[in-house]
């Protein structure tokens, strides 16, 4: 081999060490260049943007829940008009005084009546001028279960959320933010035989056992 050859291959190596040390540093370049282009700098002391728009279940609730109130305020019934009602047309009653679902109607009604016995907060009411064969329930908590309250109003739907746990937190944190309206301070474990006035929701599942979930409750003294 001659020495003029065996110079050139080592000039050849070195050139291509030296491209791909410069392709390798250029590829670091690119890459600290979209780094930068995908960060966002955030002064000391303020909210970063991303977590900003996280869903607060507490402040969607509180937002939501007077519209809610106000909604099922305006078309509740009275409760011996909402059972004469159902008994005569049923599709007329839910047009008038409730929202379809998919399970069953979400119906809005209001009435005054006497709490007897409670189990786990829910209390049987007597209301008057109401058949002794329905049953007439009310959630007092502390715990709130259902969705009768986010599904109630009608204008709610899952696509306003990005999935199902969002969708089941909107459910619970209007709940939450009614029980800490509505039923704060209330002394459970002597509700019985108290008269209360109460304005709700509740699915129509069985006619004649009503589960209702208060937007309004208060105990007359």
């Amino acid at each position: 081999m001659s020495a003029t050859t065996s110079s050139q291959r080592s000039g050849g190596a070195k050139m291509s060490a030296n491209l791909k040390r410069g392709i390798g540093a250029a590829a670091v370049v690119v890459l600290l260049v979209v780094m930068g282009l995908d960060t966002t700098v955030v002064p000391i002391g303020s909210e970063v943007g991303a977590a900003s728009n996280q869903f607060s279940p507490e402040q969607y609730g509180e937002t939501e829940f007077p519209k809610v109130q106000k909604a099922i305020e305006q078309r509740a019934a009275p409760a011996p008009a909402l059972v004469k009602a159902i008994n005569e047309d049923k599709q007329a009653a839910v047009e008038k005084y409730g929202v379809p679902t998919d399970i069953a109607p979400i119906m809005a009604v209001k009435f005054t009546g006497t709490l007897g016995e409670g189990t786990s907060g829910i209390y049987n009411v007597k209301v008057p001028d109401v058949a002794d064969d329905l049953t007439i329930r009310v959630q007092t908590g502390p715990a709130i279960n259902g969705t009768v309250l986010r599904d109630g109003v009608g204008n709610i739907e899952f696509g306003d959320f990005k999935n199902q746990i969002e969708y089941q937190n909107a459910a619970a944190a209007i709940n939450n933010a009614m029980k800490k309206q509505e039923l704060s301070g209330l002394d459970r474990d002597n509700l019985s035989g108290k008269k209360v006035t109460v304005v709700g929701a509740f699915q129509l599942i069985n006619p004649n056992n009503w589960l209702v979930t208060p937007v309004r409750f208060s105990v007359q003294q």
